[in-house]
């Protein structure tokens, strides 16, 4: 029981506290605007609590006796605050607020609701996961607001002309698969925000942010947009948005890329996400979401608090990936050519773009001896033990797939001779769970 307390009684005047003493307000157990008012009438000067503790009383002895005490009703003291509290009435922004609330009660009890709530459900993710009959009706932006499904939905004949559309478009399979991805990878498994509903790749801040690789970006977006308002404005009926489109758009390459492996299947794709708009993000709070590294695209910015395996073991966290998950698909990612800005570190294969298991192959092929490069950081080169050629580059996280215990075991079963068909389905339902983690829709 780390909360026992031996000093008399145990608890009430004998608990052990912080350190910090007192009360703000003449009724400590009331709602009332009474703090603001005390942090407006009086001079406050700094002093200790009984325990050494730095913070402010007022300098008139008419406030000593203004508060009473928690536990013996004889006593009363006067009323406190912290050096925290002070700021607000010393800072020019801060002080222009606190008068307000203290001139309109109303409007700070609405502003206290409002913050009360945003801190007792910012985690809660989307509002399509509310439940019950007492969500508001009010919809805020930093619940990252989705518009409700307004048209029907493509059929199946639709969705093959879609692919057929964009797979005709130019676009080549590894940009296709790095702007799926990019869409689908902000998405976040502690809270639920980010991911691909909304269109919000094609938004500000996430339009611009380097893992996603801008220029490319850009380019990708313009030919999906024309490719879906050329579908809608045909359509007798059915409408698909943004978001399906790219999520679409990734599904088709991934199928090319496994029909050049000679293998057919057909990647899961459930239409129903609609797209935001700009006023409908938060800008500064989304930016929170940037993926400052991206171990599936071998990104490593600047800014990370760990090192680059650590970030990967972290990103396939927050996409709430398994431990075989995460291994297939950063190989077969790596085989797609999906790294950010073109960078060619861990593309183990003379195939990219097509969906071979040849990461894990190569990686773990023995003829290759492995060793840190001598002109770049971060950087690990594979040479030929016969002829001593430079085969590969890759980073510590394309290693790591091979000195690990556990990620080399799951590496070799991927590796396999026997294992390409086992490699893409599991490369398929992966992906399929990535690009749907924020569809609560559907869960």
């Amino acid at each position: 029981m780390g909360w026992k307390n031996r000093c008399g009684t145990g608890y009430g005047a004998d608990t052990v506290t912080s350190g910090l003493e007192g009360a703000w307000t003449v009724t400590p157990t009331q709602w009332t605007t009474n703090y603001l008012d005390n942090l407006f009438n009086f001079n406050w000067v700094k002093t200790k609590s009984p325990a050494g503790a730095t913070q402010w009383v007022p300098d008139s002895e008419a406030a000593a006796q203004l508060v009473p005490d928690a536990h013996d009703p004889t006593k009363r003291h006067a009323p406190i605050m912290f050096t925290t509290d002070i700021a607000i009435k010393e800072d020019p922004e801060f002080r222009a607020i606190a008068e307000q609330f203290r001139q309109d009660p109303s409007q700070f009890e609405l502003a206290f609701a409002k913050a009360w709530f945003k801190l007792n459900h910012r985690d809660l993710g989307p509002r399509a996961r509310y439940l019950g009959s007492e969500v508001p009706e009010e919809i805020l932006v930093w619940q990252d607001p989705i518009p409700e499904v307004n048209h029907p939905l493509v059929s199946a004949d639709d969705v093959k002309s879609l692919k057929a559309a964009i797979l005709d478009s130019g676009l080549t399979v590894p940009e296709l698969v790095r702007v799926a991805w990019a869409s689908a990878a902000s998405y976040r498994g502690t809270d639920m925000r980010g991911g691909a509903n909304g269109a919000r790749l094609a938004l500000v801040p996430q339009k611009d942010w380097p893992v996603n690789n801008p220029d490319e970006l850009s380019k990708v977006l313009d030919k999906l947009v024309d490719i879906q308002q050329e579908f809608n404005k045909s359509s007798s009926g059915a409408k698909i948005s943004l978001a399906d489109t790219v999520v679409l758009g990734g599904a088709a390459a991934i199928e090319k890329a496994a029909k050049d492996a000679g293998i057919e299947l057909e990647v899961p794709f459930k239409p129903g996400r609609m797209d935001a708009s700009q006023d409908m993000t938060d800008v500064e709070s989304f930016a929170l979401l940037e993926p400052k590294a991206d171990a599936f695209r071998n990104y490593y910015g600047d800014g990370n608090y760990g090192s680059p395996a650590e970030m990967l073991v972290e990103r396939a966290d927050l996409l709430t990936l398994t431990v075989p998950e995460m291994t297939v698909l950063l190989g077969g990612l790596r085989s797609l050519n999906a790294n950010t800005g073109g960078v060619s570190h861990g593309v183990l294969t003379d195939n990219p773009g097509v969906l071979s298991n040849d990461f894990f192959v190569n990686l773990l092929d023995m003829s290759t001896r492995w060793q840190k490069s001598e002109n770049a950081d971060g950087i690990y080169e594979g040479y030929d033990r016969a002829n001593g050629e430079l085969k590969w580059t890759t980073t510590p996280v394309d290693l790591i797939f091979g000195s690990n215990a556990e990620l080399r075991a799951v590496s070799e079963v991927y590796a396999s001779d026997n294992a390409q068909q086992q490699f893409a389905s599991d490369f398929v339902a992966a992906w399929s769970k990535v690009m749907t983690n924020d569809r609560f829709d559907l869960k």
